[in-house]
């Protein structure tokens, strides 16, 4: 069995951040016992929004500020993602970080993509969510008073617009669970966006904007406020 969820006990690690929950859940765990040295995030080429979650990155440095972390993004798009990232690793390294941190939750424990990155650059992996029940995962969110909004969303997996925007909480998941959604929304149904919780030193506050279509998902613009 992969040592994944305990590799960064006592080491300094870059993370691979989306801005969402599992991802923070992900950091939060890993900052535990280990130090972080770097966020890292990949935008998209064609408009520089954030991955499939399509907030802007003035929302991400926002989150990693609250942190008091550095954060480094790259433009690209998936055809080179793969450079994109090993160049991004490969400075954190260079700053320092040994461990690789993800907050995927499933993966495969052999011939993961990940671990043959982190062998290509020199780190170790670590993924504090590896194969946790996924209701698990959103309870714990919760119950550690992280704060999340829906961004983006998948119409052909349950979702409706009007669930852009709403807050996570246990009414809520009880009511996407009714619907037959995925309450952690691994199948993509759904990505949110952290704005408090145990790490953030400051909340975000942040106003609705307008709704747009990226790819196969409908997202909510967000404006952060001062």
């Amino acid at each position: 069995m992969k040592n994944w969820k305990t590799s960064v006990t006592g080491h300094n690690f870059v993370m691979s951040y989306s801005g969402g929950k599992d991802s923070t859940l992900a950091l939060y765990k890993a900052m535990q016992t280990g130090e972080a040295t770097l966020l890292i995030s990949r935008l998209r080429k064609e408009d520089s929004l954030a991955g499939a979650h399509g907030v802007s990155r003035e929302i991400l440095q926002a989150q990693a500020d609250s942190m008091n972390l550095s954060l480094f993004t790259f433009s690209t798009d998936w055809t080179g993602y793969r450079a994109g990232l090993i160049s991004s690793l490969e400075k954190a390294k260079k700053m320092g970080a040994e461990v690789f941190v993800t907050g995927d939750i499933d993966l495969p424990e052999h011939k993961c993509w990940h671990e043959q990155l982190v062998e290509e650059v020199g780190l170790q992996l670590s993924i504090p969510l590896w194969q946790y029940e996924r209701k698990k995962a959103v309870q714990e969110f919760l119950e550690l008073g992280f704060i999340s909004k829906i961004v983006s969303i998948d119409c052909t997996k349950g979702m409706k617009e009007s669930d852009l925007g709403k807050i996570l909480t246990p009414t809520y998941i009880k009511e996407l669970e009714e619907r037959g959604i995925d309450c952690c929304g691994e199948a993509g149904e759904f990505h949110t966006i952290v704005l408090d919780g145990p790490i953030f030193h400051t909340p975000l506050k942040v106003r609705e904007g307008n709704i747009f279509h990226m790819d196969n998902h409908l997202c909510l613009e967000l404006e952060l406020l001062s």
